[in-house]
């Protein structure tokens, strides 16, 4: 379902902040995999994400979805194929706009829009169904504006916004480090729901080692844009945050860095 191949991307080539953040990293998706992305401090981790969804080009390397190759393809004509929750609750909903309103923005990606009516009844109440089923208590508040609602109630419908036309590729772009824990873990529980009811592929950046190994069936560690580690099967599920440490260090030869992955122990 996604095929990167050996790619490359160089920020601020030529200046004295030239950067390389991804540096022929290669990874592949089959259809169902739930992949969790950890890595230190500039691992190449929030690059990798954002070169699939189109934020920014590569510079050498290719990258395939669903065997469309989308390397080249413009980030709003890539979005046909993605669903996408980003770290900021605030990003991806419309605030001044109803919960209502933002699922049938969600329910229309990628359609011709017309005069017709805005929003039927029975659109209304399958939004309360799926509404339900987060049990936030957002079916009783349809017509509220989204920027009232708390970040976790506001990641949570941004999720269900995101699947709700079932992507080819789900990105979770550290999608609860801005929440508290107990939201986090709510958050987290819904993913594994949603993405496990639809068999959604996905790729999910964290920062919290002890989520990457609890969520998802393979998580792959990054270190100077490349991918180290992957691991999966039994070795995943077996897995503890030691055993991480030791076997990146074994890997790249270094110690893990990163201060907020470290404290998540």
């Amino acid at each position: 379902m996604l095929n990167i191949q050996n790619i490359y991307k160089t920020f601020n080539i030529g200046t004295i902040n030239e950067k390389t953040a991804l540096n022929g990293a290669s990874l592949t998706l089959n259809e169902g995999d739930f992949v969790t992305v950890i890595g230190g401090n500039g691992a190449g981790k929030s690059t990798l994400l954002n070169a699939v969804a189109g934020t920014w080009f590569v510079d050498e390397g290719s990258i395939l979805i669903d065997n469309v190759d989308v390397t080249k393809m413009p980030e709003h004509k890539r979005a046909q194929f993605l669903g996408r929750v980003f770290q900021d609750p605030m990003m991806g909903t419309a605030a001044t706009m109803g919960i209502d309103e933002n699922l049938a923005l969600a329910a229309r990606r990628g359609q011709r829009r017309g005069l017709g009516t805005g929003i039927s009844k029975a659109e209304r109440e399958h939004y309360m169904e799926l509404l339900t089923e987060l049990d936030l208590g957002l079916e009783n508040r349809l017509t509220s504006k989204v920027g009232l609602l708390s970040g976790g109630q506001r990641q949570a419908l941004t999720l269900l916004m995101a699947t709700l036309k079932k992507p080819k590729l789900l990105l979770l772009d550290e999608h609860t480090a801005a929440l508290d824990p107990k939201t986090a873990a709510k958050v987290l529980a819904l993913s594994d729901k949603i993405v496990a009811e639809h068999n959604l592929t996905t790729l999910m950046v964290t920062h919290n080692m002890r989520d990457a190994i609890a969520h998802g069936n393979r998580l792959i560690m990054m270190n100077e844009g490349r991918v180290m580690l992957d691991i999966s099967g039994k070795e995943k599920k077996s897995l503890t945050v030691d055993d991480l440490l030791s076997k990146f260090e074994e890997v790249s030869g270094e110690e893990f860095a990163n201060d907020q992955a470290l404290l998540s122990k």
